[in-house]
């Protein structure tokens, strides 16, 4: 054995005087600088390797302890340099352990018979009854499960992805489990079949069955007491703490589940955060966070959602099972005690409160708010556009990305204004324009899937939708031009003229990824006909898609000029640049003064109450002020400010560099 000798007749007899025994000795093979003095009450059996132990281990408060094996059971177990071992209550068989690693005060560590070590385990997501089953293996993205997940009506395409994952599972299966470098496990209970990566702590876990654990020396994986996880994956960087229970699950890089959380046929992808509640057959895209004791997330599609307290979905009302799903468009909120009657879809970026017993699909209409009223909908649509809320959601989760891994798994946009919301944004608009044609533009109430809209509600939806597209073209020309100084309108033409055709029509976001459909169709054609064959593969052409966002944004930005202002991009003058330029500064300046007020509300007299408790009206204010600041003081006012400051400059300074050529 490479770098490893057969023990010899002196290190024997040592042992055998330090209480250590062995079925056969012959079987065992040490470093060429083995210590049997490291070494105490021990027994052996199968084949052994032991380093070398030399060095010390610093533990919290200044205790020191030695590697080195003590009150310990090997059985086919190899040993890393300078690893320490003790008190093991039964058992450690079929591992290899890497160096450094502290295991103290376990009851069990084995692996019993062939293991995949949790890849290949299939999870009901969605369905309760199954038939969007995801296979989980280590490098899954929540790209290759919205696919898997959603994409049933090919069953070539679902057929082939299994065929990916069972390969990679078959592949990574073993009779032998590891334990990487620089790893703790203490006080915890039984550990079968699990494969532990390079610098994970595991301390006071109860049980963990079936699955791997995928910390690296970048983002380290934290198991912690009274956690049970059977017939799972937990990525880099994830934390898993405070009784947390999971069964078949996938925790995504930098997850963190705990405070009794309890999660069964559940993917949660990257930067998640459950907490207290459950969650069953939920599929939690990106940033899905839940916080509260009385929440249940079921059988639904959710991502940058933050579920508030008491939220829950219905999918009971059935005569053959619990077979309903709903989804939850990105950035969605659900309000305290909100209740929602699958089969529902809900637009982006889009607040639910009340209880809403119709089934629904607002999916056009994003940035609304639903509202129950004696059991009624109630759509706004377009409102959210005017909260301080979403946009403090927008500048917030790209700072809240933990994650350290260097290989990300997710590829995550963060944009509030996309080709994939401004196309719904059209779609609303122009619905909502329907409505009012067919109904009467005096009607007081329009009816709209299950839902009511008032009047006032789809006025001020289609001119909240037309600013927010202003401003989202407006964006994209000022970025396109930025630093170019134009000879001729020619010239100008030449560089608005998009690098590439790709980027055409419909827009999908794939659990956080923004990409053009025509580029996942080709994705998913590759991976039909066998030219895209590997997991990694999979994963490294999203990847490119997702780095050439921009590029393929703006094709798409470049073609809808012609659908909303009615100008020709190939003819455009440099006037018309200006026009647009103009719309787009008074679409931004008037959102951000709306902004402005919403945040102002903040800081009104009615939000002061409770503060000052025992006090006059002016100790109120002061109170108010030292918890709260001054509201010309908050960061976010100060930004919106200097938001409307410099968007202003930018649109002046484009239209000054157009004056050169307008004619």
């Amino acid at each position: 054995m490479k770098n490893f000798r057969l023990i010899n007749e002196q290190e024997i007899r040592q042992l055998k005087y330090q209480r250590c025994h062995s079925e056969d000795w012959s079987k065992i093979f040490v470093h060429p600088q083995f210590r049997p003095d490291r070494v105490w009450d021990t027994a052996f059996s199968g084949e052994i390797r032991l380093g070398l132990f030399e060095s010390m281990f610093e533990l919290p408060s200044g205790v020191k302890i030695q590697s080195g094996i003590c009150h310990a059971k090997l059985h086919n177990v190899s040993v890393g340099n300078n690893t320490c071992i003790e008190n093991i209550h039964n058992y450690i068989a079929n591992y290899q352990i890497g160096d450094e690693c502290i295991i103290e005060n376990v009851d069990r560590i084995f692996v019993e018979g062939i293991s995949s070590f949790g890849n290949g385990t299939e999870v009901s997501v969605l369905n309760e009854t199954g038939g969007r089953e995801v296979p989980i293996n280590d490098k899954l993205s929540a790209h290759f499960a919205y696919i898997i997940a959603l994409y049933r009506h090919r069953p070539e395409l679902i057929n082939k992805m299994r065929k990916l994952v069972s390969f990679y599972a078959g592949k990574h299966s073993s009779d032998t489990g590891k334990i990487g470098d620089r790893v703790i496990i203490s006080n915890t209970g039984s550990i079968r079949n699990v494969m532990i990566g390079d610098c994970t702590r595991i301390e006071g876990a109860a049980e963990l069955e079936n699955g791997s654990i995928n910390s690296n020396i970048y983002d380290p994986v934290y198991i912690g007491c009274g956690v049970r996880c059977e017939d799972f994956i937990i990525s880099s960087g994830a934390h898993v703490d405070s009784g947390a229970t999971i069964s078949k699950c996938f925790v995504g890089q930098c997850t963190s589940l705990g405070r009794g959380y309890s999660a069964s046929d559940s993917l949660f992808f990257s930067n998640c955060v459950g907490e207290n509640g459950e969650a069953c057959a939920v599929f939690a895209g990106p940033y899905t966070v839940s916080h509260h004791k009385s929440t249940l997330l079921i059988a639904g599609l959710f991502s940058f959602m933050n579920a508030g307290s008491g939220s829950n979905q219905s999918n009971h009302m059935y005569k053959l099972g619990p077979i309903h799903q709903g989804i939850l468009e990105r950035g969605s909120k659900t309000t305290s005690d909100s209740y929602i009657l699958w089969p529902s879809r809900i637009g982006a970026f889009s607040l639910v409160m009340g209880r809403h017993v119709n089934n629904t699909d607002t999916s056009s209409l994003p940035f609304s708010y639903l509202i129950e009223k004696n059991n009624t909908t109630y759509l706004i649509p377009g409102v959210n556009l005017r909260s301080v809320g979403t946009i403090r959601d927008a500048q917030k989760w790209p700072k809240r990305d933990k994650r350290k891994d260097p290989n990300k798994l997710d590829q995550i946009n963060y944009n509030l204004l996309s080709p994939y919301t401004i196309q719904k944004m059209l779609t609303g608009r122009s619905v909502l324009k329907e409505l009012r044609r067919v109904s009467g533009e005096t009607t007081d109430l329009f009816s709209y899937k299950s839902t009511k809209i008032k009047n006032s509600s789809l006025v001020n939806g289609i001119s909240l939708y037309e600013m927010a597209i202003n401003k989202f073209l407006g964006n994209s020309i000022i970025k396109r031009l930025e630093g170019h100084r134009f000879q001729s309108q020619e010239d100008l033409r030449m560089r608005l003229k998009p690098d590439t055709s790709t980027g055409l029509g419909e827009w999908l976001d794939i659990s956080g990824l923004i990409a053009p459909r025509s580029e996942i169709e080709k994705l998913m054609k590759g991976i039909e006909d066998g030219s895209i064959s590997k997991l990694k593969e999979i994963n490294a052409y999203v990847e490119e898609l997702h780095n050439n966002y921009y590029y393929y944004e703006w094709t798409w930005a470049y073609d809808k000029i012609k659908e909303f202002y009615g100008i020709d991009p190939g003819q455009i003058t440099a006037s018309q640049v200006k026009d647009i330029v103009e719309a787009w500064g008074k679409a931004v300046v008037g959102l951000d003064r709306i902004l402005y007020e919403d945040a102002r509300k903040e800081f009104s007299l009615s939000s002061m109450t409770g503060f000052g408790a025992d006090g006059d009206p002016d100790e109120c204010r002061m109170d108010f002020e030292q918890v709260r600041g001054v509201f010309e003081n908050n960061p976010f006012v100060s930004a919106v400010l200097e938001h409307i400051q410099v968007k202003t400059a930018l649109g002046e300074e484009l239209i000054s560099r157009l004056a050169e050529i307008i004619q």
